[in-house]
């Protein structure tokens, strides 16, 4: 991913306000969000690309807190519903639950876990822990950890900084799991979102427990 289309200052929430932000704004998935307000907006631009905008709500309404960043989604693009290894990235609205990263924590509102060598992302789809990050030597671990079964380690630079999104919280077997909003390698996604990960700390910061990520075309 390269450099953004706006620019971010060092403000307490480590994000620039919009220059152009305007309270009556009223996002397209305002209908969707409840009380919400905090909320990234992800909208497909073609193909595996995207871009994020970064809106909040107060008492005047909501407002955009960063508009136009680039991003890329799954290389196979968007899809209302997605199953293992389709490469698809879920339309819809999900939690932002917890965030984790290979770096140190950044700071911000949310819980984070700083991952190593056995922190993994259990994507198989037998295993009663399915969807969920499990820390275990690789030797030792009660599920598969074989990449071909959907099972990720999550110590890789595109998790340098990551946001856990909340998609198949139910963890029903093969409708998906470890979907994020990660650090971006400059190429489509398995199925996650991925943006400048400068940009990403900036979001991080901001974040606070109840932010949504809302997803569509």
């Amino acid at each position: 991913m390269r450099r953004l289309l706006i620019s971010l200052c060092a403000l307490a929430v480590g994000l620039v306000l919009a220059p152009a932000a305007r309270a009556e704004l009223v996002p397209w998935f305002a209908p969707s969000v409840g009380t919400a307000t905090q909320v990234i907006s992800v909208v497909g631009v073609g193909g595996s690309n995207a871009k994020v905008d970064v809106y909040e709500r107060t008492a005047a309404g909501w407002h955009a807190v960063a508009a136009g960043i680039p991003a890329h989604v799954g290389a196979k693009g968007m899809a209302p519903e997605t199953h293992d290894g389709q490469m698809l990235t879920p339309m819809g609205v999900f939690t932002l639950d917890f965030a984790f990263g290979t770096a140190p924590n950044p700071g911000g509102g949310l819980q984070y876990v700083q991952v190593g060598p056995d922190h993994w992302w259990d994507g198989d789809m037998k295993s009663p822990t399915y969807n969920t990050m499990q820390v275990c030597k690789k030797a030792q671990c009660p599920f598969d950890t074989d990449p071909s079964s959907g099972t990720e380690n999550l110590q890789i630079p595109q998790y340098r900084h990551a946001v856990v999104m909340g998609v198949n919280k139910a963890r029903v077997p093969g409708n998906g799991g470890a979907f994020f909003l990660h650090s971006s390698d400059g190429g489509p996604t398995a199925g996650c979102v991925s943006i400048d990960d400068d940009t990403l700390v900036g979001i991080m910061k901001w974040l606070r427990p109840g932010a949504l990520i809302a997803v569509s075309k």
